[in-house]
């Protein structure tokens, strides 16, 4: 649920490019033979990111931290706590509020799957992308997506571990992100 760091990496891309990045965690299996061609490109570039990022050392540590009763969870929680970091040290720059507005564009304007078609308005009224900045704002969003879930709300069960692990996670998305933009062959990180 990471939107804002996957617009970040794209955000030099077509519009459906982009939109393919952002409404990838929506789209289930692999036959894209719905979608435009360029809009399919950007789901499976954002699978492959995903990829990437849950196998980078940081990550699988910061899972590791995890409660083990919420473990199994952690990923989507980490993903929103990568886009606190990165709107937290980007929000108000001229780059980051064009990708943001570019994104609320393509959200408001194209459906989303069905999967996400009750969030996406959601976090275009409720400007979700400047808001992960605020790590309380962050952590509710954390458990509000933990509320779609079925069963127990695992996500709020890890507000807590993500308080007490600020500092660490923060140093994994220091490591992270450079990374990510050094393998996908990108000049320069946005921080």
């Amino acid at each position: 649920m990471n939107f804002l760091a996957h617009a970040w990496l794209v955000s030099a891309s077509s519009d459906d490019f982009l939109y393919g990045n952002l409404i990838a965690d929506g789209v289930k299996g692999r036959d894209l033979s719905d979608w435009p061609t360029a809009t399919a490109q950007g789901i499976r570039h954002h699978r492959r990111v995903d990829a990437w990022v849950d196998s980078h050392p940081s990550v699988v540590d910061a899972r590791r931290r995890a409660p083990p009763a919420q473990r199994r969870y952690a990923g989507i929680a980490l993903d929103m706590v990568w886009d606190h970091f990165l709107a937290r040290d980007t929000l108000g720059r001229a780059d980051s509020e064009e990708i943001i507005e570019r994104c609320y564009r393509l959200l408001s304007a194209r459906p989303a799957p069905n999967r996400l078609a009750s969030m996406m308005p959601l976090l275009v009224e409720h400007d979700w992308l400047r808001g992960y900045a605020d790590f309380e704002f962050t952590c509710r969003a954390v458990a509000g997506i933990g509320r779609r879930l079925s069963g127990p709300n695992q996500l709020a069960a890890l507000v807590p571990w993500l308080h007490d692990d600020y500092q660490t996670l923060e140093q994994d998305f220091q490591a992270l992100w450079p990374a990510l933009f050094n393998a996908l062959g990108c000049a320069n990180t946005p921080s």
